[in-house]
């Protein structure tokens, strides 16, 4: 009996979700499918959700269990939420080839070799050049994002071809990187595509998209217009933005200091893949001390909020020796993502208050968009012609929205959130089995799952409080003194006044004096009593219900 082979699409993060891109493709019968794997971004926590926790990563545990079928993995450009997860997942697929093109190549290596893993495994790929994957041909097919050599891949498999964009926008001159070409599009859909797997980001915005070329002017006015130091802070990996406030700043006669590893490394990586040639000559921190402040324009990382990016940490007081004053400027080249509104208004009240002048997207064309809006998605899908939309890279709110508008094109969209196995073979793309997905927290150097309870546990401490408990029972199973008590995260006044821990002590007291014998001798059983005691007490005095931790310790004879 002939085995109808499959091709598969699963989301096992980005869609549903702004970051953690990791995309699966396979192809073969049921059961012995041949994978490729496009991807293995990370998403960034919060103190709300994920305290503590340094960056979270896609669940591939799916593909871990098939890992002896996977064919490669393909990294379609350099941003974190697309490459930042490979060097803590490749534990998962080991000796798999890693495809790039160089300027990506060049940060895949070192995710790996960050995790001492195997950073020979990168293998770079020019534009259009084939690379078999098992049963797929996949080849880069470059267009422009706000990252040098951000690239589409053109799978091609017995079933036909599939365009997954991945960050996309439709610039023609991006100042560096690759512009769109429409020619080389629709040559790439000459041959029929089954599906195009695009990216869905901006389907709420109704303009065109704007050229990064654009944005040179009207930096350079507003730069050459401030007596103060400039601060600008923009993505780290958007080296065109880069170029162009340094530009200007040179321009306008200052200096030009990039503070933030991150933005660093950039500039490094760019230079040493030949992206970047002319970028002006830089100062270090050290030397900007010495630098008059009215010649002077720091450009720093930290753009969406992030706690420890030297945005962030010049907003709460010295960096590097470097501080803001009042008459100072400080532009935000960038946009907000979703989720970090609160962290980014933290530093621009920090600044507001020291009489720093913010400078922002809604105060003038100090910003574009890295993807493609409502009419540029119109467009692509006009030129690619697909059989079928599969969007990806969003919110659910966004992949509906851009399945809505395929189907206004003509074309059949499919929702397909992070876990939803989609067979693409046949007429149409049809739902063929739900995954089980999720996330994996980096908190510290372990890797700790989404349902291992730590963060929830993490939680509770925070919202809850915690107290300790410890009593001492002597061999008779006599208590010896009162029950010590050690508060955290819990006021130490009760509503009175009165010390809380002196309460809860004198109360545990009289509890498990009047308890009775077997309750002491019982450890589940005391523990019991002094947990629910304990959150009685807490309740009643200062409407809390804290966790309780209880410290046994019995005396033998």
């Amino acid at each position: 009996m002939t085995q109808t082979n499959r091709l598969l699409y699963l989301a096992l993060g980005g869609a549903g979700e702004i970051g953690m891109n990791c995309y699966l493709y396979g192809y073969g019968p049921e059961g012995e499918e041949r994978f490729i794997l496009v991807d293995v971004g990370i998403a960034f926590p919060d103190m709300d959700t994920t305290p503590g926790v340094d960056v979270i990563f896609a669940d591939v545990s799916w593909i871990a269990d098939r890992a002896d079928r996977l064919e490669g993995i393909f990294i379609t450009h350099a941003h974190e939420d697309h490459v930042g997860g490979l060097g803590h997942l490749y534990r998962h697929f080991p000796g798999v080839p890693v495809y790039a093109r160089p300027f990506t190549a060049n940060h895949a290596r070192r995710k790996l070799a960050e995790q001492s893993e195997d950073a020979a495994a990168v293998e770079i790929c020019a534009p259009r050049e084939s690379v078999l994957a098992g049963p797929f041909s996949v080849s880069f097919l470059p267009i422009s994002h706000s990252i040098p050599e951000s690239s589409a891949l053109v799978i091609d498999t017995p079933e036909g071809r599939v365009i997954h964009t991945g960050d996309f926008k439709l610039d023609p001159s991006p100042v560096i990187g690759d512009p769109f070409d429409e020619d080389l599009w629709a040559e790439a859909a000459k041959p029929g595509v089954r599906a195009l797997v695009c990216d869905s980001t901006n389907v709420f915005s109704l303009h065109e998209g704007r050229s990064e070329a654009q944005l040179g002017p009207e930096i350079r006015k507003l730069i050459a217009a401030q007596t103060g130091m400039v601060v600008a802070t923009t993505f780290a990996s958007n080296i065109a933005r880069l170029k162009t406030l340094a530009d200007a700043a040179v321009a306008a006669g200052r200096s030009v200091c990039l503070l933030g590893r991150a933005m660093r490394r950039m500039v490094e990586a760019a230079v040493e893949e030949g992206v970047l040639t002319e970028f002006p000559k830089t100062v270090s921190a050290e030397e900007a001390n010495l630098i008059p402040r009215e010649n002077l324009m720091l450009l720093v990382t930290g753009s969406q909020g992030e706690r420890q990016a030297a945005s962030a940490q010049l907003s709460r007081g010295k960096y590097l020796g470097l501080e803001l004053s009042k008459g100072d400027t400080f532009l935000f080249s960038s946009k907000t993502i979703p989720g970090n509104e609160k962290a980014v208004a933290q530093i621009l009240n920090n600044l507001s208050e020291m009489g720093v002048t913010v400078v922002t997207e809604a105060d003038g064309f100090y910003h574009v968009s890295g993807h493609a809006n409502r009419p540029d998605l119109e467009r692509i899908m006009r030129l690619v012609k697909p059989q079928c939309v599969v969007p990806m890279h969003g919110e659910h709110r966004h992949l509906r929205a851009h399945v809505q508008l395929a189907e206004m094109q003509g074309h059949t969209g499919i929702l397909a959130p992070n876990g939803t196995l989609i067979d693409l073979a046949g007429n149409a793309p049809s739902v063929v089995a739900h995954i089980e997905t999720g996330r994996v927290y980096l908190d510290g150097s372990a890797h700790v799952g989404q349902f291992d309870g730590v963060l929830r546990d993490r939680i509770k401490l925070a919202v809850n409080g915690h107290v300790v408990v410890a009593v001492v029972i002597d061999e008779d199973d006599d208590i010896l003194q009162e029950a010590w008590v050690d508060l955290r995260g819990l006021p130490e006044l009760d509503e009175r006044g009165e010390p809380l821990a002196d309460l809860i002590e004198t109360t545990l007291g009289e509890a498990m004096g009047r308890a009775q014998a077997r309750d002491l001798d019982d450890e589940e059983e005391l523990e019991n009593l002094i947990r629910r005691r304990v959150r009685a007490i807490c309740q009643q005095e200062i409407g809390k219900k804290p966790e309780v931790t209880t410290l046994i310790t019995r005396l033998m004879a």
